[in-house]
């Protein structure tokens, strides 16, 4: 796919729509870091338009973009009809099978919630073309992906949208309870560590006191938190005092 033929031009096809600002409706966009094979048509059609017009300046709208791409499934080939974010994901795994979600927001320079919304369409809707670690429908920031190598489908070419923004509403905050528990549970545990014996109400204090600089708890969830640390076998009810809890883990 990188590879230029005899004119110095891409060896990929690419075709541009182009409109005058006044024209283009108002779009979301953010940034991103295109892949080397993207980033040479983007240089080619720049190089082309700025000989016929200097006075003029092309703005990129890469969220609008479609890809057709070629996915090498074991002995198979299934064209993935994916945006052009969705695409500069996939490609990143033509050099490493594994990659963690750190490593490729590092590399794509995208934020969380984009990021999120990426790789839930390729990990955790109907075409998973890449395996998620944790067998869950939740994108998390602790996640390692690895390339689907096994994928299959009945069909030739498969067409990967997006979440709508709604669906993409609800993943991101599932993204985001998912860290609240998280750290709700992390502060627990330390307090009860150190502590070993705690009441109910010095408990929740000192959740609220560490936890301040992050987040700002309500108690009816720090109570949820320790119930189920309860069930986990992290804390137990004092046998004499149900209000008193005591270290296990």
């Amino acid at each position: 796919m990188s590879r230029e033929n005899h004119n110095g031009k891409p060896g990929i096809d690419f075709t541009v729509t182009l409109l005058t600002n006044g024209c283009w409706p108002s779009y979301k966009t953010f940034g991103i870091n295109l892949p080397s094979e993207m980033v040479k048509c983007v240089e080619v059609y720049k190089g082309f338009y700025e000989a016929k017009t200097k006075a003029r300046k092309l703005t990129w709208i890469h969220s609008l973009g479609t890809c057709h791409i070629n996915g090498k499934f074991g002995k198979k080939t299934i064209e993935l009809i994916v945006s052009t974010h969705q695409a500069a994901l996939l490609l990143l795994f033509n050099t490493r099978d594994i990659m963690s979600y750190t490593d490729i927001q590092t590399q794509l320079n995208v934020s969380d919630e984009d990021l999120v919304r990426l790789l839930h369409s390729l990990s955790c809707a109907k075409y998973k073309i890449l395996i998620k670690e944790t067998k869950t429908n939740i994108v998390s920031k602790t996640d390692v992906f690895e390339f689907n190598s096994k994928f299959n489908v009945g069909m030739r070419r498969v067409k990967i949208p997006l979440p709508r923004v709604d669906e993409r509403k609800k993943v991101v905050e599932d993204v985001v309870e998912k860290d609240r528990r998280y750290a709700i549970d992390a502060a627990i545990v330390r307090i009860m560590k150190g502590s070993k014996l705690l009441g109910h109400q010095q408990l929740v204090s000192e959740c609220v006191e560490q936890l301040s600089q992050m987040l700002k708890p309500g108690i009816k969830a720090i109570k949820k938190r320790i119930e189920d640390l309860i069930t986990r076998d992290y804390l137990e009810r004092d046998t004499k005092n149900p209000n008193m809890f005591r270290y296990l883990a």
